[in-house]
């Protein structure tokens, strides 16, 4: 088995964005196993993990010119991967979000230990940003992602305008999104989220 030289994630990143399918290939040799092997942990379908793996791939060839990695390289692609698969689950079952939630993070717990390293760099770093928002604001963001409540019940409880708690949680999602790089879906963001707090 060849030895890849280990390159720093900006060079990367830096080449990617340059259009250099080399960069690309390491990436691909370097992470892909691992990123099948978690998501093969959770789905248990060799030919959906190994679409699952392509399509992340083939994204970030599409979208190399606009990504922008604030975390690692690695924890990216895990959390590209983690959105796949959740979706999966969202497809295949009809079950209420939190149950579907639930049932998706004690799949994550029998992953291999780096998936877990990974994901609880993700949930430390996610966990962070939500405790440096400002006061109000995170208020109203766990209240609605921790609590599951709607924005009326949050405005209710709190004698504020359901307008007032929309505009505080585009905030804090719109700050948690830039802190973890752009490229990050509010849909990833919000999947890893419930995952922290379910």
């Amino acid at each position: 088995m060849t030895v890849l030289k280990p390159i720093k994630d900006k060079d990367l990143m830096d080449r990617l964005k340059k259009g250099d399918e080399l960069a690309l290939n390491y990436i691909y040799n370097v992470y892909s196993e691992q990123l099948f092997i978690s998501a093969y942990n959770m789905l248990k379908n060799k030919e959906l993990c190994e679409d699952i793996i392509q399509d992340v791939f083939i994204s970030i060839w599409n979208k190399r010119e606009k990504i922008q990695i604030k975390t690692t390289l690695k924890a990216y692609l895990y959390a590209s991967v983690l959105y796949k698969v959740y979706d999966q689950y969202r497809k295949k079952n009809s079950l209420i979000r939190v149950e579907l939630i639930e049932n998706f993070n004690s799949q994550v717990e029998y992953t291999n230990p780096e998936t877990k390293i990974i994901h609880n760099e993700l949930v430390e770093r996610i966990n962070s940003i939500v405790d440096d928002l400002p006061e109000k604001c995170r208020e109203v963001f766990k209240m609605s992602r921790e609590e599951h409540l709607s924005h009326k019940e949050i405005a209710l409880k709190l004698n504020i305008s359901t307008k007032t708690i929309e505009a505080h949680i585009t905030i804090a999602l719109k700050k948690i999104r830039t802190s973890l790089g752009n490229s990050y879906s509010i849909e990833i963001i919000s999947t890893l989220y419930f995952l922290i707090n379910s």
